[in-house]
């Protein structure tokens, strides 16, 4: 495609509709880099488990005896078999298999199976699940699948750092120790990469994001917050607080600073997790790829422990962003049809504004070609 000097190619189109470029996506994206799972305290006791599909693969992840997190391969090593089908639940004492009862400890070790007695040779360890790298961090369980995870610090933790300019500016909002208000899951039918560009940028966001720029009117001019290194939108004057309505929220975090007060902060971090940083709550996006034009996004709206165990109504401060959800995700469905048009068979074009999703797509193509 011929740009002129103010605009920028995108990828193709098939980099959005093609079958095979998704499943070397999942294999050398989903497959290798850091991957937010579950919520931690969502598994509260031992045997609490939760699966979730990360690449290609389903995974794990449960509470042991020892209180620690750990994550799995969700295939029983005798023959295959899927173990855990429900989405959430809690075992009693063990992992069992339903097809030949082969049954595994929560740190994955081969507990029991028909007939083991007679096969002292069979190593319980070597034939344990298979483990799955785990880390937490803002109160979620993170996991990789690659056999030599990326470093965690430079990749996820490190992301937050490149975006707000500053190592304990994140940490002010102290995530971990948030109380999960509400939580919505969007089956949204448009390839993942769609997701990620629209988050990045708000050259849309005048066009169909009328409650977000009532409250954040710097992102009617089509800069978004995450175009500057640390910057923060400001919330308009009227503005009380983070809500649909501009009506007061739940009065700012504890630890949160001066400077952070009255200002939203968006930070990506890639490939599949947005967080969202208000004074009084913390929205966090995860994105699970199912398919190259399907992608399950949930969306966690965290408050202070204080505020969830009053009873608070969070209609309000849920509503503006889950306004903004559904019209992202709307555009992005719009969007989806046009990139297997003969019009997008090169791709399209990037306004200067847009600059960092060019910067996106390299590291795309750079993580596809290995």
């Amino acid at each position: 495609m011929t740009t002129t000097s103010s605009l920028i190619s995108t990828l193709p189109g098939r980099s959005y509709t093609d079958p095979e470029i998704f499943a070397r996506e999942q294999e050398r994206i989903f497959e290798t880099l850091w991957f937010c799972a579950v919520r931690a305290d969502e598994l509260p006791k031992p045997g609490a488990f939760r699966t979730v599909q990360v690449g290609r693969e389903s995974v794990i992840v449960v509470r042991g005896r020892d209180d620690r997190l750990r994550a799995f391969l969700n295939v029983c090593r005798h023959r295959g078999a899927r173990l855990c089908v429900e989405e959430s639940g809690e075992v009693r004492r063990t992992i069992r298999c339903a097809y030949h009862a082969w049954s595994y400890d929560l740190d994955g070790r081969l507990a029991a199976a028909p007939n083991l007695a007679k096969m002292p040779d069979i190593d319980r360890v070597e034939y344990g699940l298979v483990p799955v790298h785990l880390r937490e961090w803002l109160g979620y369980a993170w996991v990789c699948l690659a056999d030599e995870p990326p470093s965690f610090e430079e990749n996820v933790t490190g992301a937050a750092t490149e975006r707000l300019g500053d190592p304990a500016a994140i940490e002010r909002y102290h995530v971990d120790k948030l109380t999960l208000g509400r939580r919505v899951v969007y089956d949204v039918k448009a390839n993942w990469k769609l997701i990620v560009e629209n988050f990045m940028e708000c050259y849309h966001c005048a066009t169909i994001h009328p409650e977000l720029t009532a409250v954040l009117p710097e992102f009617a001019g089509g800069f978004a917050a995450q175009y500057y290194v640390g910057h923060g939108a400001e919330f308009a004057e009227r503005a009380e607080g983070f809500t649909v309505d501009g009506s007061a929220g739940f009065g700012k975090l504890p630890d949160v600073s001066d400077d952070q007060d009255r200002r939203y902060y968006a930070i990506t971090v890639k490939p599949q997790v947005f967080v969202n940083l208000v004074p009084d709550h913390v929205i966090l996006h995860r994105m699970i790829p199912m398919a190259v034009d399907r992608t399950v996004v949930e969306c966690d709206w965290l408050y202070h422990p204080d505020v969830v165990a009053s009873g608070a109504d969070l209609s309000l401060s849920v509503e503006l962003f889950h306004r903004v959800n559904e019209q992202d995700f709307d555009a992005c469905e719009r969007t989806q049809p046009g990139m297997a048009s003969r019009v997008y068979r090169d791709g399209g074009v990037l306004v200067p504004s847009e600059h960092h999703i060019s910067i996106f797509h390299q590291w795309v193509n750079q993580r596809l070609r290995g």
